[in-house]
C-alpha cells in the first residue's frame, strides 16, 4: 500500500472587500440560484442578481432550502434544474443552502445523463460550515431520522466567494452557533488521524482567528474586520478537514440534529469539552503518566495558541475545555440538552442508544483519534443531558 499523501485545493477563492464583484465577470449564460427562504426574502440575494445584470446572465432562483435538507428537497431541487438546464448554479446561503446544491447537481446529472455538467460557485452567508470549500454534503432522511454525509471529490464547488457584506446581518445566536462550529471543524481536524502538515496549517491559522475575532464577531455584527477573519476562518477549517476529516464530535452531533432538530454548530459546542476530555482520557490518575499520545499533546498546543499555557499538560488540555465552555457562556449558548428546550429527559434518554449506534457508524467518527466504544458513546450522550 502506498504511503504517498496529496493536498490540493480545487475549488478557486476569492475574498476580501468587493469580492462579490466576481459575479460581473463571469461569461455564463444563464444561471439557478439555489438559497434559502431568508437569503430571498430579506433581500440578500440581490447582492448577488444585480452583479448577474451587469454581464447579461439570465437567472432563476430555487428556494425550497431547509436546513438539515432531506432527500425529498434534493430532488425537487434536481427537477428544478432539469427545467431550466444552467450552465451554473450559485448557491447563497448557510451549509444547508451549499450542500442542498452539491447534491441536487449530482442527483440531477445521474437523472439525465445527457446534461452539460454546471459549474457551481458557492457564497456562504454564515461563517461555519466551510461547506464552500469541501467535498461532504451533509443531507437527512427524516423518515428514518438519519443524517449522514455524502463524501465525493464531484461534490466541490469549483469556485468560493467570501464577502463580509453578505454576515453582517447574521443574528448574534447564529454567529455563536457556527464560529464555535468553525472551532470544532480545525480541532477534528488537527487532531484526526487523516491530518498531514497542510491540514494542521490551516486548522492553526483557522483556530488563531476564532480565538481573537469570534467573541468580537459575536458582539458587534457591524464589525466588518472581524466578520470577514471568522468568514476566512470558516474556510480554512473547511480546507483542514476536507483532507483531514473530523471525528467523534461530529459523529455524535449529526445524530443530535437529525432527532432533535438541534442546530448543527450549537450540537457540535456542547459536545467539545467531553469530547476533548474522552479523547485525552483524562482522569485523577492522568498527572502519574510520562508519556501522552501525540493527538492529547496538540490539544495543549492549540490551549497554547489560545494564550492558555498553564501547569502541566493535564492541565493545559483541562485549560481548552474549560475555554469552550467559556466562550459558549459568553455567547449565551446552552451548555447541555437539557437547556435547549428541545426535548423531554424521557424523549431524550429513549434516543441514546440509536443514536449512539448510528454515531458509531457516521463517515466522520472513523478518524477520531481515540476508537470510542458503543458504552463510551452511550456515556457521552448521557453526561450531555
Amino acid at each position: 500500500m502506498s504511503s504517498v499523501k496529496h493536498f490540493d485545493i480545487k475549488t478557486q477563492i476569492y475574498f476580501g472587500e468587493k469580492s462579490l464583484d466576481r459575479l460581473a465577470e463571469l461569461s455564463f449564460r444563464n444561471a439557478l440560484l439555489i438559497a434559502d427562504k431568508f437569503v430571498v426574502k430579506s433581500g440578500l440575494i440581490h447582492l448577488v442578481t444585480v452583479r448577474l445584470q451587469q454581464n447579461g446572465t439570465q437567472w432563476h432562483v430555487f428556494s425550497d432550502v431547509v436546513a438539515d435538507p432531506p432527500l425529498e428537497k434534493i430532488g425537487l431541487g434536481a427537477k428544478a434544474l432539469l427545467e431550466c438546464r444552467p450552465d451554473v448554479i450559485i448557491a447563497v446561503g448557510g451549509g444547508s443552502a451549499i450542500d442542498s446544491a452539491k447534491a441536487i447537481r449530482e442527483v440531477a446529472l445521474k437523472m439525465d445523463t445527457t446534461l452539460s455538467r454546471p459549474a457551481l460557485i458557492a457564497i456562504p452567508t454564515t461563517s461555519g460550515t466551510g461547506s464552500e470549500v469541501t467535498s461532504f454534503s451533509v443531507v437527512s432522511d427524516p423518515e428514518n431520522q438519519r443524517k449522514f454525509p455524502l463524501v465525493s471529490e464531484d461534490l466541490l464547488p469549483d469556485e468560493a466567494i467570501l464577502d463580509a457584506e453578505l454576515v453582517k446581518s447574521v443574528p448574534a445566536n447564529v454567529t455563536a452557533d457556527t464560529g464555535m462550529d468553525v472551532f470544532t471543524h480545525a480541532l477534528e481536524a488537527y487532531v484526526s488521524t487523516n491530518n498531514n502538515e497542510f491540514s494542521a496549517a490551516l486548522a492553526e491559522k483557522a483556530i488563531e482567528i476564532v480565538g481573537s475575532f469570534l467573541l468580537r464577531s459575536f458582539l458587534d455584527n457591524n464589525d466588518t474586520h472581524a466578520r470577514q477573519k471568522m468568514h476566512v476562518a470558516s474556510c480554512l477549517a473547511g480546507l483542514a478537514f476536507n483532507t483531514a476529516s473530523l471525528g467523534l464530535n461530529h459523529g455524535m452531533a449529526h445524530q443530535l440534529g437529525s432527532h432533535f432538530h438541534i442546530p448543527h454548530g450549537r450540537a457540535n459546542a456542547m459536545l467539545l469539552p467531553h469530547i476533548i476530555e474522552y479523547n485525552s482520557d483524562i482522569n485523577k490518575y492522568s498527572r502519574r503518566k510520562t508519556d501522552y499520545p501525540k493527538h492529547v499533546q496538540k490539544y495543549a498546543t492549540v490551549a497554547r495558541t489560545l494564550g492558555l499555557q498553564n501547569f502541566n499538560i493535564v492541565t493545559t488540555v483541562r485549560a481548552l475545555s474549560n475555554w469552550t465552555q467559556f466562550m459558549m457562556k459568553e455567547m449565551d449558548m446552552p451548555l447541555s440538552v437539557s437547556e435547549t428546550g428541545k426535548c423531554t429527559k424521557e424523549e431524550y434518554f429513549a434516543a441514546i442508544p440509536a443514536m449512539a449506534q448510528a454515531a458509531l457508524e457516521d463517515a466522520c467518527t472513523v478518524t477520531n483519534p481515540r476508537k470510542p466504544t458503543l458504552e463510551d458513546v452511550i456515556r457521552l450522550y448521557v453526561e450531555l443531558w
